[in-house]
């Protein structure tokens, strides 16, 4: 299939796991490019005028919003979008869908008044070892394993919390948005985009201007996302140099886009 590369809207989210999916939070912030440079989007139950934090459930909302609108967009996701194989082999699920399905049953984070740690404290039957590592974040020098909840800012807590919004934005429009790479490598010419980020490899290229870290991660994937895309190179990085092993690995595990 030829790759069809230009969009309308660049969408840059710095992912939280923190508090439940209503919780309004610092950590979540959204940055949209069109033809210049990022600018932040408030959550639109903002009162007129004023910057108002987002809400997980906001952000999946406004996400399927912008995809049921006119204008195609790629997004960046701040969180991994899928588990290593050795946690599908472990629960004996065969794609993508089936693990989305099977994650909120016994990692019901989407449900109101709900923690990750909450859930994490109950014993879920769904586990994970800190040594377990997807493909592309072997391929990194810094990317943490999704079951690795020790320390700040580990990409465990907004994982555990992001995924069952996939599946709902999935149910919701999954006409319209092309998840990747669990629905193909290649971009079909009449579908949005959502793809998993690595802001780390990112946000030195551009420079902070005042904005907070969380602003800046989201602001520098939605400019990264552009420029990769209007100078050239962004198909590059949608055909990362795999075997056909590893690409069949990567469309159950998922891939970090800008690995490559």
């Amino acid at each position: 299939m030829r790759q069809v590369l230009g969009f309308d809207l660049y969408i840059g989210v710095d992912y939280s796991g923190a508090e439940t999916a209503e919780s309004r939070l610092r950590g979540l912030q959204v940055y949209q490019a069109t033809d210049g440079m990022p600018e932040r989007v408030t959550a639109p139950s903002a009162p007129e005028g004023r910057h108002w934090n987002w809400s997980r459930r906001e952000i999946a909302a406004w996400l399927v919003e912008q995809a049921r609108g006119e204008r195609r967009f790629i997004a960046g996701l701040d969180h991994s979008l899928s588990f290593p194989l050795s946690y599908f082999r472990r629960y004996g699920l065969s794609s993508w869908d089936d693990f989305l399905a099977d994650f909120v049953q016994h990692w019901p984070t989407h449900e109101p008044h709900t923690y990750v740690d909450f859930i994490r404290d109950w014993g879920s039957a769904r586990r994970g070892s800190a040594k377990e590592l997807r493909l592309c974040e072997r391929w990194t020098s810094s990317a943490k394993s999704v079951f690795r909840f020790a320390g700040q800012g580990q990409v465990a807590k907004s994982t555990h919390a992001g995924i069952p919004w996939l599946w709902h934005i999935r149910n919701e429009v999954g006409e319209r948005v092309h998840f990747w790479p669990f629905d193909g490598w290649d971009i079909p010419e009449s579908m949005s985009v959502i793809a998993e980020v690595y802001p780390a490899i990112l946000r030195n290229r551009y420079g902070r201007e005042g904005r907070n870290p969380h602003e800046h991660d989201a602001y520098s994937v939605a400019r990264w996302l552009r420029e990769s895309c209007q100078n050239g190179f962004l198909a590059r990085y949608l055909a990362p140099p795999l075997t056909e092993r590893e690409q069949e690995i990567a469309e159950l595990e998922g891939w970090i886009l800008g690995i490559s």
